[in-house]
C-alpha cells in the first residue's frame, strides 16, 4: 500500500496547528482539507460537493427540530416543574437534593438532548437550592455538570444523530434505545455516590410533601414529560421514526409551553428561533467541514492505516478497547465533542467492527458518546465545565477539583458499558432484532 506521507502530514499537521492557533474547529477542518487537496492537485470542487453531500442527509433533519424543542421547553417553565417532580421522588432521603440533581439530568435530557442546554437550564435551579440547604458550592456545581452529561446518552441525543451520519447511516432509533440503559445506569451511579457522600458529611434531609402536593406536582410535570413519550415511546413502538418524533415533539413542546405552562408568549418565539438557528448553523457548518476532512482522510487511507496500526499493537480485544477508550478520553480533553465524533468515528469504526473485536456499531456509538461526554467536563475545552462554573459563579479550578471523584464514578460506568454489551444492546435487539 502506497502511503502519501507528505500529504498526511500536511492534512493532520495543519489541522493541529490551526487548533493551537484557536481557529474555529469548522475552519480548521475545512482549511486543512482544501490545502491538502490543492497540494495533491485534487479539484477543489470535489470537496465542495462532498461538503454539500455531508449535510444533505435525511437523518440530520431531526437535529433542528430536537434543538428547537429543547429551546422551547427550556424557555417554557419546564425546568422548575422537573425539579419539583424529582424532589417528590427522591428528595426526602438524606442527600436527596443531590439525588434530585442527578435525576433532573435524566428528565431534562429526555427533552433537550444537549448537555450544555441541560446545565444552562437546570444548573441555576439545582445549584441555588443545594447551596440554600448547606451543600458545598463546588460539590453542587460539579454534580450539576456531571448530571448534565446524562443528556448525551438519554434519547434524544443530538450527538447520536451526528455519529449515525459519520459512520454511514446506522439506525438512529437503535442508537437512541442503545443509550437509554447506559444513561439510567450512570444516573444510578451518581445517585449512589451522592448518598454515600451525604451519609459521610451528614448532608441535610430534604423536605417532605403531602400526598395532595405530590399529586399536584406530578400532574403539572406530566404534560411536559409527555414529550418523552412522543420521542421514546413513539420510536420504541414503531409508530414514528426518529425524524417524525422530532417534529411531533417540537409541536407538543410549543403547545405546552405556550398554552399550558404559559412560560412563553408569541413574541418570545423570535428569541427562541434565533437561538435555534445559531445552534443549527454551527452544527451544520461543522458537519459540512468534517465531510471535506473525512473525504481527504479516505483518499489518503488514514482509516486503513490506523486500523492496521492498532491491530498490530495487540490482538487482545480488551486491551484494544482500553487503548481506544484512553485515546478518546485524552482527545476529549483538547477538542469538543461533535468534531471528535466526525473525525474519529469513521476511523475507529473499522477497528471495533474488525473480526478481532467484533463490536456492534450501535454499541460502539454509545461507548464513544459516553466517553467523549466526559471530555466536556475536562479543561481546557470542557464546555459544560465552563458553563457550570459560570452559572455557579466559582472558579473553574474549584469545580475541576470537586469533579475528580465524579470522574471515577463515570469511568466505572464507562468500563461497564464498554465490556458488557448487553447494557447497550438488549433494548435495541428486542426492538429491532439482532
Amino acid at each position: 500500500m502506497i502511503v502519501n506521507t507528505p500529504a498526511i502530514t500536511l492534512l493532520l499537521g495543519l489541522f493541529v496547528f490551526l487548533v493551537i492557533m484557536k481557529f474555529p474547529i469548522a475552519f480548521c477542518l475545512a482549511l486543512s482539507a482544501f490545502a491538502t487537496a490543492f497540494y495533491m492537485n485534487i479539484p477543489l470542487s470535489a470537496l465542495t460537493i462532498r461538503m454539500v453531500a455531508s449535510v444533505d442527509s435525511f437523518s440530520l433533519i431531526a437535529i433542528p427540530f430536537f434543538i428547537l424543542a429543547g429551546e422551547i421547553m427550556g424557555h417554557g417553565g419546564v425546568s422548575d416543574r422537573l425539579f419539583n417532580l424529582a424532589n417528590v421522588m427522591v428528595g426526602r432521603v438524606r442527600g436527596g437534593l443531590a439525588m434530585v440533581n442527578s435525576l433532573n439530568g435524566v428528565f431534562f435530557g429526555m427533552i433537550s438532548g444537549s448537555a450544555v442546554a441541560s446545565i444552562s437550564s437546570m444548573g441555576p435551579i439545582n445549584i441555588r437550592m443545594m447551596k440554600q440547604q448547606g451543600y458545598p458550592l463546588p460539590f453542587a456545581v460539579a454534580l450539576s455538570c456531571a448530571s448534565a452529561c446524562l443528556a448525551l446518552l438519554i434519547p434524544p441525543s443530538h450527538n447520536m444523530i451526528i455519529y449515525s451520519s459519520a459512520v454511514g447511516g446506522i439506525s438512529v432509533g437503535k442508537l437512541f434505545m442503545g443509550g437509554l440503559v447506559p444513561g439510567v445506569l450512570l444516573c444510578l451511579l451518581l445517585m449512589l455516590y451522592c448518598y454515600i457522600v451525604a451519609r459521610k458529611n451528614n448532608f441535610p434531609i430534604g423536605g417532605k410533601f403531602t400526598f395532595k402536593e405530590a399529586v399536584k406536582i406530578t400532574g403539572e410535570s406530566l404534560m411536559g414529560l409527555f414529550t418523552v413519550v412522543i420521542i421514546i415511546g413513539g420510536v420504541f413502538a414503531g409508530i414514528v421514526t426518529a425524524n417524525e418524533s422530532s417534529v411531533l415533539a417540537c409541536l407538543w413542546a410549543f403547545i405546552i409551553a405556550l398554552f399550558v405552562y404559559k412560560g412563553i408568549k408569541l413574541k418570545d418565539t423570535v428569541v427562541i428561533l434565533k437561538n435555534t438557528l445559531k445552534t443549527i448553523a454551527l452544527v451544520m457548518t461543522l458537519i459540512a467541514s468534517a465531510g471535506a476532512f473525512g473525504y481527504m482522510m479516505t483518499i489518503l487511507r488514514i482509516p486503513e492505516l490506523t486500523t492496521n496500526a492498532l491491530l498490530n499493537i495487540t490482538s487482545n480485544k480488551y486491551i484494544l478497547l482500553l487503548l481506544i477508550n484512553l485515546t478518546l478520553l485524552l482527545m476529549g480533553c483538547v477538542m469538543d465533542m461533535a468534531p471528535l465524533i466526525l473525525i474519529t468515528a469513521p476511523i475507529l469504526i473499522r477497528v471495533v467492527t474488525s473480526p478481532v473485536i467484533g463490536m456492534d456499531p450501535v454499541h460502539f456509538g454509545v461507548v464513544m458518546i459516553y466517553n467523549l461526554g466526559m471530555g466536556l467536563l475536562t479543561p481546557p475545552v470542557g464546555t459544560v465545565l465552563f458553563v457550570g462554573s459560570a452559572v455557579g459563579k466559582i472558579k473553574i479550578e474549584e469545580t475541576s477539583k470537586a469533579l475528580l471523584p465524579l470522574y471515577l464514578v463515570m469511568l466505572a460506568g464507562l468500563l461497564l458499558v464498554t465490556f458488557i454489551p448487553a447494557i447497550s444492546m438488549t433494548i435495541p435487539n428486542i426492538m429491532f432484532g439482532n
